[in-house]
């Protein structure tokens, strides 16, 4: 039981850890304070869905989708484009934390936000749905529950402590050179996997 719980928990935290798009959207999100747990809830709910869905077994129809990959490759670039362009301006523009300049303007803004800079990054399948599931097809019966569960967990642990941490940080970001360093660290995140996703869909 801890051998499978254990891998699942590391797996899949080393591979939601790494710093992207999401975790970038949740950080900012956070540090404004702006509808920080409902964010962190919804890629919770995301990663939980889309894990046990791998561990299902259902990984091999996303990899062999060539036209499901396309759509989502070019859907998911076009939107860190975007998103990153507004990130941009806000570190041109500067401002402090009261100002909430590039913040979400409503709840239902956020959750759209939230599930596009998710849904529309290919990354988000090969780690949750290719990556975990083929992991997990190693183990059978409840040694797959247990992994599916350590994932979940890590999943959880690091959302919620990305959430946490964005509100500690709020302080800092008191300051002009903060809010300019975080946007233009959003923008560069989200253009860099927006470059990496054309490069690859190009290449293809």
């Amino acid at each position: 039981m801890i051998a499978p719980f254990l891998q699942g928990f590391g797996t899949g935290g080393g591979l939601i850890v790494a710093i992207g798009a999401q975790n970038a959207f949740v950080l900012s999100q956070g540090v404004r304070k702006n509808h920080h747990f409902i964010i962190a809830l919804i890629c919770i709910i995301c990663d939980t869905v889309f894990i046990s869905a791998g561990v299902a077994g259902f990984g091999s129809f996303v990899s062999g989708n060539p036209v499901f990959s396309q759509w989502v490759t070019w859907g998911g670039a076009g939107f860190l484009i975007f998103y990153g362009f507004g990130s941009f301006r806000s570190a041109v523009k500067g401002g402090r934390l009261q100002a909430r300049d590039n913040a979400v303007p409503s709840l239902g803004a956020a959750v759209i936000a939230t599930l596009a800079v998710t849904l529309l990054n290919p990354h988000f399948y090969l780690d949750t749905v290719i990556l975990l599931g083929s992991i997990s097809s190693q183990f059978h019966g409840q040694m797959r529950l247990y992994f599916w569960i350590g994932a979940v967990c890590a999943s959880v642990i690091w959302f919620i402590s990305l959430s946490l941490g964005g509100q500690m940080l709020a302080p800092l970001f008191q300051k002009q050179i903060s809010w300019r360093i975080l946007d233009s660290l959003v923008c560069a995140t989200m253009w860099f996997i927006a470059g990496s996703l054309i490069m690859h869909q190009v290449s293809v």
